[in-house]
């Protein structure tokens, strides 16, 4: 139940992302006076730049034997589909040795399990979510192709669509370049096969959406506040956020959703959690010249290309380099290059760059739940590429937990203290 206690808040929500948002609004539609804190406000870091994606047939780990075995190639091109910028690695090793032991096999079917259980709640949550929100008008229904230049590269993920079907997500495979062009004109035809699946949504532009809800927010009384959130610090009662600036804030709840830099926070109750950022890069085209018909996906090249609004966003790889070091947009260019090779038609003038940080864990999965170390603090954080995907489930498991209800689901593998 809320507190009446003048105008403290009864949660704080720390992030103003599409997580954080989505987690505020539920809590508040559920009688709580929620108070979003954040460093630069709404939609300011990875929810302004994404690829707009509802992933849901996304259910396998990006820590499998394959991306194992691809890597040391990978890592030999600085601008290809996964880079560590050299004076880094040192740095990132601890999180590549676990990203390598949830590569073994027991673990990935582990990982399938939990990550199609958090997809399928996530799914049904969606459309209510949207219907609440007034913004089903900005969801699209257009599928995503993911595409094979070889034989030899669709056969390889053939492993992983078969554990797909055995969750229940349609797909079609699709081979020669005339199938293809009947589903997205303006392929090169050195493209050979690719998998359809339908129930791939999008919204039409995710930093639109995530502001929308902002404001919805706060015209039902909620407050955003720009703070950068320090610390924590927690009694049997209560929680406390610590601003840079000297600012203090108290609830009965804590909720940190505050994306690649949650860890951190997590860290000053003694919660060490593994959470690495993934720097992607993109280019939105506003006059493309081209028309998407679904959303494409080069697996083998690491970016995929989407509608948003009225032009096209390529963008997609992974860099390692922590939050300090600069954009290098060389790796964008990089990108946009690629998908003219593959999409001739495309018009590549004029486009806006744009880095942003995917939180990661080793093994794909968030960390949503209580602290080991209080109940006060509940974290929702790590989604890596599927934030935006897995906002409005994770928005009502986090609200479930405030409100003592019973869990959806089986959090045991989201837990905060699994590694």
């Amino acid at each position: 139940m809320a507190n009446q206690q003048g105008n403290r808040p009864d949660v704080i929500v720390v992030g103003a992302g599409i997580i954080g948002l989505s987690t505020a609004f539920l809590l508040q539609r559920s009688g709580f006076q929620v108070l979003v804190l954040d460093r630069k406000g709404p939609a300011a870091e990875a929810s302004q730049g994404n690829a707009g994606a509802f992933a849901f047939s996304e259910v396998i780990p990006l820590a499998t034997p394959a991306t194992v075995s691809k890597a040391p190639k990978w890592l030999l091109d600085p601008l290809g589909p996964l880079s560590i910028r050299p004076q880094y690695a040192i740095r990132l090793a601890p999180w590549m040795y676990r990203f390598w032991r949830a590569s073994r096999p027991a673990k990935v079917d582990q990982g399938i399990r939990a990550q199609s259980a958090l997809m399928t709640h996530s799914k049904q949550a969606l459309l209510p979510f949207l219907k609440l929100t007034a913004t089903g008008n900005m969801l699209r229904r257009d599928g995503n192709l993911q595409l094979y230049e070889s034989a030899a590269e669709f056969e390889a993920s053939r492993a992983y669509w078969d554990a797909r079907k055995q969750l229940g997500i349609p797909f079609e495979h699709i081979h020669g370049s005339y199938a293809l062009s009947e589903i997205q004109p303006g392929l090169n035809k050195r493209l050979k096969s690719g998998t359809l699946t339908p129930e791939w949504y999008s919204i039409s532009d995710p930093h639109e959406y995530t502001l929308t809800i902002a404001d919805i927010f706060r015209n039902r009384g909620g407050e955003i506040e720009i703070v950068d959130a320090q610390s924590l610090s927690t009694t049997a009662k209560n929680a406390t956020v610590h601003g840079t600036g000297g600012q203090t804030f108290t609830a009965d709840r804590v909720v940190i959703c505050s994306g690649a830099w949650s860890h951190i926070l997590a860290r000053t109750i003694g919660d060490r959690i593994p959470l690495e950022t993934e720097r992607g890069y993109n280019t939105t085209l506003p006059s493309p010249g081209f028309e998407l018909k679904a959303q494409l996906t080069f697996g083998g090249h690491g970016f995929v290309v989407s509608t948003i609004g009225t032009g096209i966003r390529v963008g997609g790889a992974v860099e390692f380099g922590g939050l300090e070091a600069p954009p290098n947009f060389a790796r964008a260019d990089t990108l946009l290059a690629k998908a003219k090779q593959f999409l001739p038609e495309l018009q590549i003038e004029d486009g806006t760059r744009w880095m942003g940080f995917r939180p990661s864990l080793p093994d794909t999965l968030p960390v949503i739940g209580p602290s080991p170390r209080s109940d006060r603090v509940i974290y929702a954080f790590g989604h890596g590429h599927l934030g935006l995907t897995q906002s409005a489930g994770t928005a009502e498991l986090v609200t479930e937990l405030v409100n003592g209800s019973p869990s959806s689901i089986d959090l045991e593998p989201y837990r905060a203290d699994r590694f």
